[in-house]
């Protein structure tokens, strides 16, 4: 049965993450950059300062709402927790194990562009959401898939269907990167650090995982707001100490990163230029697997937020890409290549290391115990257990959205059930398979959310010149862009005149 499953997600996987899509992916981000005038950079003053630097200044950024929104804070707090994941940590290792420290470059790059589409998701999301009966926000991929690119003409039909399809999409997904990869990498690095046995490690994952999924999206932010914050504060610091006490190697790593972005030797099992192509291919999709920049995840997220302003939830999804791949991922990037267990001359892995740890993905906890002994692998485990428990926190969010879409509120709560029943399946799966599935659950989410991004970034590029018109360039003669449908856009513009954003 597992011999069957492999075959036929090996098949579709070479599908949805051959170069077409690949292309497609990168094609999405440029235009959606160039559009926005490189709104990541040309205002990057402005988005830093009303994101990160709103948080310790503005109360309405962080405080707690009475009704079934919740604050901007805290969805960033649950996208990151949804994106920064063991793809920050096992994702970027193997990446480098097999493309090489080339594979990092592309990895950025991807990110850099990926800043503007998952802005474009989030600009969307937020013009397109509707409010339930229940007072909460909805939005996400199949709303503007569905109430946008539907609206076209002549296109009411595949409108539908292809969000119906990126539901059921993102549905199979938070089984597969939101659920059974970060579980099965949570018990592996437990097992392998503190010797508990992998079913254990998983019977406390189901009542953990359990008591906070059932609570609905207000608990899981609850928790995402500090959880998040901690975790990165916490992985941060001990990523640099190590980066600081390897500060000598820092200029052959980034040398190495560079030099193998653009290698075009032969390597095994391929011809010559394969290694450049390898490198580019793992570092779009572990980049894309960690951030989730192309996927319309975080938006059904974002779009929950007590903001109003479409823009300014773009901005925080711009951040959510900083911080999870240039910063994040490039501390890991760093301290593998710095641990000796890739040689930066060949750019290819130690194996004599790969076969003392068991695989690549215990490359941080070797680059860690090098420095801290004993410790530092136990530190990664921790880590691990943080990122994906918080993970599979906020993709269990996704996943109930996709399912209230297709299903209505009825199938929502045995949605959650299963997705925590699922969570002991993935503590006992192959490590690879779950890899590789969730790979390909990845893409096929990505597709239908790119062509709505691509049909409708006219709407992301005048929502945008909107904002830059009032908020930037200070002119109150323009009229907010805030919703799509009248009247939700006259009920925010009140709002927003009377101050609110």
């Amino acid at each position: 049965m597992i011999e069957i499953i492999t075959n036929v997600n090996d098949t579709i996987n070479g599908m949805v993450w051959g170069w077409p899509a690949l292309i497609l992916l990168g094609f999405v981000g440029v235009l959606m950059t160039i559009l926005t005038g490189f709104f990541q950079v040309t205002h990057i003053k402005y988005w830093m300062k009303n994101t990160i630097g709103a948080i310790f200044k503005d109360k309405h950024v962080t405080g707690h709402t009475n009704d079934k929104t919740i604050s901007q804070f805290q969805s960033l707090c649950t996208a990151l927790a949804a994106t920064v994941g063991t793809g920050n940590i096992v994702g970027v290792a193997g990446a480098i194990a097999t493309g090489g420290p080339g594979a990092v470059f592309w990895m950025w790059l991807i990110a850099f562009f990926g800043m503007m589409t998952n802005y474009s998701e989030n600009v969307l999301g937020i013009l397109y959401r509707r409010r339930g009966e229940d007072g909460e926000w909805h939005g996400g991929a199949m709303y503007y898939l569905r109430d946008g690119l539907g609206a076209k003409k002549g296109c009411k039909g595949i409108g539908t269907v292809l969000a119906i399809l990126f539901s059921f999409f993102c549905l199979l997904a938070s089984f597969g990167i939101g659920n059974m990869s970060q579980v099965n990498s949570m018990v592996s690095n437990v097992n392998s650090a503190f010797g508990i046995p992998k079913i254990a490690v998983g019977v406390f994952l189901f009542v953990a995982v359990g008591a906070v999924v059932v609570g609905g999206l207000k608990r899981i932010a609850s928790i995402t707001e500090k959880l998040v914050p901690f975790m990165v504060i916490l992985y941060f610091v001990g990523a640099v100490i190590i980066i600081l006490l390897h500060v000598d190697m820092i200029p052959a790593i980034f040398v190495a990163i560079f030099k193998g972005a653009f290698s075009i030797k032969a390597v095994a099992g391929g011809g010559f230029g394969a290694g450049l192509a390898m490198a580019m291919k793992m570092g779009f999709k572990r980049g894309v697997f960690s951030n989730e920049a192309g996927l319309g995840s975080s938006v059904m997220v974002h779009s929950s937020s007590n903001v109003r302003e479409p823009v300014r939830q773009g901005m925080w999804g711009i951040f959510e890409v900083f911080a999870d791949t240039i910063i994040v991922c490039t501390l890991t990037a760093i301290t593998i290549l710095g641990s000796g267990a890739i040689d930066l001359t060949t750019g290819e892995a130690v194996q004599s290391v790969l076969d003392e740890i068991g695989g690549s993905s215990a490359l941080m906890s070797y680059s860690f115990s090098q420095v801290f002994g004993p410790v530092g692998a136990a530190f990664i485990a921790i880590a691990i257990l943080l990122f994906a428990y918080s993970t599979v926190l906020g993709w269990s969010h996704y996943g109930a959205t996709a399912c209230r879409y297709i299903f209505g509120e009825k199938g929502v709560l045995p949605y959650r059930i299963v997705f925590v029943l699922i969570v002991l399946a993935g503590s006992v799966m192959e490590a690879q398979l779950a890899w590789d599935i969730s790979d390909t659950f990845n893409g096929l989410m990505m597709l239908p959310n790119l062509i709505g991004v691509l049909v409708l970034s006219p709407q992301v590029m005048a929502c945008t010149k909107n904002f830059v018109d009032r908020k930037i360039h200070g002119d109150n003669s323009v009229e907010p862009m805030l919703s799509m449908f009248g009247d939700i856009q006259e009920e925010e513009a009140v709002e927003v005149k009377n101050g609110a954003e």
